[in-house]
């Protein structure tokens, strides 16, 4: 293990959801827990057997450790072991404080020319990693995403990253759409009150065809619904964002047309990738952050959040350094 000063945490949906609702689906807030699991620190002392690591060096913190080395994990995916400790859900603390201690294996040591920041964004990166993975997105893939809050933002980036040609991102906020043209969508769809099949149409004209891939980034019921009606025969409908257990869906239509639905936990095997690409400047995820605040005003910040400004918050748990 390590002991970490900790310097940049971002708030998640999820941070907000738990202190808003005390749960999410099976996992309930019973005791005090403390929040945050995008984050980045500095190592301030080491265990015995970690030499990859020493104190100064600046971490990127993965927050999902296995507690034992299951079925899969032998198979590299550790993100589905039912033991696995995973900072912010219950009941395991996060990082959202000044020191913390966490296993060194799930520390990687951040470039010098990566900030702090974009450590603490590789958590959300992640997740497009992932979900890209699984969609297959390739070169010339065109890709529809659908939301345009931090996890749809990620997602465009990744997917122009991974070589699509042309990526398309619906949602209802104008100025969250503005965020997904700066980062790299080609068109951007503002939803009122379109049916699904409405909406998929929409799609289709902006693209000049039906996306191969589509990742759903709200868990809205129309929305899931749209991104089944929006997918080409033979593609892929991956599943971000989460929402009521039950949904219905047009499961018909996509079994007739060989749509496959996919569904994604969390991620595994991303911070190397992310800290390659942030260091050779492949992408940009410096746009994301909108706001920061002192660790003193997290009320604050949390409020922010729950209302929707911005992007994504950051908080500064180093009273002594407010930089990225």
């Amino acid at each position: 293990e390590v002991l970490l000063r900790m310097h940049s945490v971002g708030i998640c949906g999820s941070d907000v959801h738990y202190w808003q609702h005390g749960r999410i689906g099976d996992f309930v807030v019973k005791d005090p827990i403390v929040l945050g699991h995008e984050a980045s620190g500095t190592v301030i002392k080491v265990g015995s057997g970690v030499t990859h690591l020493k104190p100064g060096d600046r971490v990127a913190i993965e927050p999902g450790v296995p507690r034992e080395m299951d079925e899969f994990c032998k198979t590299g995916r550790y993100n589905l072991s039912p033991t696995i400790f995973f900072c912010a859900t219950p009941p395991d603390d996060g990082n959202l404080c000044r020191y913390y201690k966490h296993s060194a294996s799930y520390c990687y040591k951040l470039p010098d020319n990566v900030t702090f920041e974009e450590g603490a964004l590789i958590e959300p990166l992640s997740v497009g990693i992932h979900a890209c993975k699984r969609a297959g997105v390739t070169l010339g893939s065109k890709v529809f995403v659908s939301g345009s809050g931090p996890i749809g933002l990620v997602n465009v980036i990744i997917a122009k990253m991974m070589g699509a040609a042309a990526v398309v991102v619906t949602d209802l906020s104008a100025s969250r759409l503005q965020k997904a043209k700066e980062l790299g969508a080609d068109f951007t769809i503002q939803v009122k009150n379109e049916t699904p099949k409405e909406v998929a149409s929409k799609v289709e004209g902006v693209l000049g065809c039906m996306p191969e891939i589509t990742v759903e980034c709200t868990g809205v019921q129309a929305c899931i619904q749209a991104g089944i009606y929006a997918t080409r025969s033979g593609g892929t409908l991956v599943l971000v964002g989460l929402g009521p257990e039950m949904v219905t869906v047009p499961i018909v239509n996509a079994a007739v047309r060989e749509v496959d639905i996919r569904g994604i936990f969390r991620y595994c095997n991303t911070w190397p990738v992310a800290i390659a690409l942030l260091a050779s400047k492949q992408i940009n995820v410096k746009p994301l952050v909108t706001h920061r605040f002192p660790l003193e005003k997290a009320l604050e910040a949390f409020e922010t959040t729950r209302r929707g400004e911005g992007i994504k918050v950051m908080l500064k748990c180093d009273p002594t350094d407010l930089s990225p």
